[in-house]
């Protein structure tokens, strides 16, 4: 994995929940090792960069 949740362009917050929450559709495995926090084999990883998404609007 490149890096941790957080930086995840999948980590999306949910406002009706007040948490956030992996928007990829995980199998078993995958979700309980997500739920354990051992996401260190995330296949889905990519790196959410603001800068880039506001560069493609200019």
């Amino acid at each position: 994995m490149n890096g941790s949740c957080e930086h995840c362009a999948y980590f999306l917050y949910d406002e009706e929940y007040d948490e956030y929450y992996c928007s990829v559709s995980l199998d078993e495995d995958e979700m309980e090792a997500y739920m354990r926090g051992n996401n260190t084999s995330c296949h889905y990883f990519k790196f959410y960069d603001e800068y880039k998404m506001v560069e493609k609007q200019n």
